[in-house]
């Protein structure tokens, strides 16, 4: 059984912060179900990261990222166009230092 979303968001967010970095919820959508954006920010390097859930043809649920640029506008138009197109979609935002995204499961090109 998966996790609905909001408490999935939240685990991340703690993991973040236990770590010593920075999260927060920048949109909600929906609690049980919605999908998730997170945006990685390296503040000191001036560099940021968009990571989107994604299913791999053998079923297997993946990270990537769906944005080829490490410039936060470009990655901010992104997040407004899905946005658009999925009402229920959650971003949530990590500041670390390191650049980590604090994600457990499979990450691809990152």
């Amino acid at each position: 059984m998966l996790l609905s979303t909001d408490i999935w968001v939240s685990a991340l967010i703690r993991r973040a912060e236990l770590s010593g970095a920075f999260g927060m919820v920048i949109r909600k959508g929906d609690a049980r179900a919605g999908a998730v954006l997170v945006k990685v920010l390296n503040r000191p390097q001036g560099a940021a990261r968009l990571y989107a859930e994604a299913t791999r043809l053998d079923g297997e649920r993946v990270w990537m990222q769906p944005v080829p640029s490490d410039q936060e506008p470009d990655l901010d138009a992104y997040i407004e166009r899905a946005v658009r197109v999925d009402p229920d979609l959650w971003v949530v935002e990590v500041d670390d230092r390191q650049g980590r995204h604090f994600l457990t499961e499979p990450v691809e090109g990152g």
